[in-house]
């Protein structure tokens, strides 16, 4: 007489998690960044310069780059595998996941007021001499004005905020609890 085996175990398999995030996310992240300092030092260089709109032009096309690296950076974000998560309180869980959803949605929002503000100044977007972005609304000073202030006196300080947050959060943890979080995104 043959007994079956009792096979208690589950034959579900665990997936391991990697430690770090994807080349891709990485890329993402970092080309964030620089797209972000380069369409600050565009405005910059426009505020202290005779040159006319050239670097305003310049800071608009890579404010609405900005914009589409966001989109193919969600894209990549959803698509990649997530790294184990970092042990820490769950207050901080939590301060950091709204910290990272807050700087998405600002650096979404950040490049769409400037696109309106433009747009309502009834203007097109010079996307560096290769073509035009024209504008698809009627022009409307005072929304012009609208998105203006959102852009620059409400979206702008916010992102500063958050991304001060975001690399405080970052150092805190690479050089205080030294759990060497920062090889995850390097």
């Amino acid at each position: 007489m043959s007994m079956a085996p009792n096979n208690t175990r589950s034959n579900t398999v665990t997936a391991v998690k990697p430690n770090k995030w994807s080349s891709a996310v990485k890329i993402f992240h970092w080309g964030s960044v620089l797209l972000l300092i380069v369409v600050w030092g565009m405005i910059t260089l426009h505020k202290g310069s005779s040159a006319g709109d050239t670097y305003l032009d310049l800071h608009r096309a890579f404010g609405v780059s900005l914009l589409f690296w966001m989109i193919a950076r969600v894209i990549s974000r959803i698509i990649s595998p997530t790294p184990a998560s970092v042990p820490m309180p769950k207050w901080q869980t939590a301060v950091s996941h709204l910290t990272h959803l807050l700087l998405y949605v600002l650096l979404f929002a950040m490049p769409l007021s400037g696109i309106l503000m433009t747009w309502y100044g009834g203007r097109s977007i010079d996307m560096f001499g290769l073509f035009q972005l024209p504008s698809i609304l009627a022009t409307d000073r005072g929304q012009a004005r609208f998105f203006n202030n959102l852009h620059t006196d409400v979206i702008w300080p916010t992102l500063l905020v958050f991304t001060a947050l975001h690399i405080l959060g970052a150092l805190q943890h690479q050089f205080i609890k030294k759990d060497n979080i920062m090889s995850r995104i390097k």
